[in-house]
């Protein structure tokens, strides 16, 4: 088949228009964590058949709690967000260890998250992860030391060969974000018409509702002395590794310390 010129330059010009409208697209790589892979089939944490690959099975802290705080006296973080406490091992019976890696403790977490570049993650942290002291990058520290260290999935040895040091309580912050991130605790009370007042009061069982519809089972609740709600813990079981594994809700093991009824959720005063 033939051409004329004036078809052929018709031809290019349409190829070049069209090139030009459709730019590259790129499949981003998810390279936020460069830990082994666990194979899907890895036993939870806490059950009766463990895995071999420790890097695939916490233990012994095989329970993982996400803990929110609502701080309103002083008003502490957003006034429409619980602020974000901590990602917590606790043994499987409930107790903990702590401070487990001297060797592997930080001095500084704000020194550490800006010496790789994390500006992102530490502006999120400077938002909702607040200490009530204002005491933020204490709070972080005392955070990873205590528990951070306690996480046998996410140790140097777990990593590739690409591991830098520190980077394991790097990790450890942006899942802690992460997964503070899918737990809206906040919009979930308010989603149930439970709102910041200093006059209306709820049930115990009104929290607990609107929160375990949308986590899938009961939580932790505290209140402080005035009945005021102050803290919810999310309790997980772990299929794999903690910063890549599944997060599965599981019931607290710890008994909820809120009245029954007269819950205040107050609002945060400035």
């Amino acid at each position: 088949m033939q051409f004329s010129s004036s078809t052929l330059l018709t031809l290019a010009l349409t190829l070049v228009k069209s090139t030009a409208a459709t730019p590259t697209q790129f499949i981003k790589r998810d390279d936020t964590f460069g830990v082994k892979s666990c194979p899907s089939d890895s036993p939870l944490s806490c059950s009766t058949s463990s895995s071999s690959d420790s890097c695939c099975f916490e233990s012994p802290g095989g329970v993982l709690l996400q803990t929110q705080f609502w701080d309103y006296d002083p008003a502490t973080g957003p006034s429409d967000a619980f602020t974000l406490h901590g990602l917590w091992p606790d043994l499987c019976d409930g107790s903990y260890k702590q401070y487990c890696d001297d060797s592997n403790q930080i001095h500084s977490a704000e020194s550490v998250l800006n010496n790789f570049g994390e500006s992102e993650l530490l502006s999120k942290m400077q938002e909702v992860w607040k200490d009530y002291k204002g005491n933020d990058d204490d709070l972080w520290t005392h955070e990873f030391n205590k528990h951070g260290t306690c996480l046998s999935t996410i140790k140097p040895s777990c990593y590739t060969s690409d591991y830098k040091d520190n980077q394991d309580a790097v990790d450890y912050y942006k899942k802690a974000v992460e997964l503070y991130e899918s737990l809206p605790t906040y919009k979930w009370l308010t989603e149930a018409g439970i709102t910041p007042s200093d006059s209306e009061t709820y049930t115990s069982q009104q929290i607990q509702d609107a929160l375990s519809q949308n986590f899938g089972q009961d939580v932790y609740i505290k209140c402080d002395k005035n009945n005021g709600l102050q803290e919810v813990w999310y309790f997980h079981h772990l299929k794999g590794n903690a910063l890549t594994g599944e997060y599965v809700p599981i019931e607290p093991l710890n008994d909820s310390k809120c009245p029954d009824s007269g819950v205040y959720f107050y609002p945060k005063n400035s």
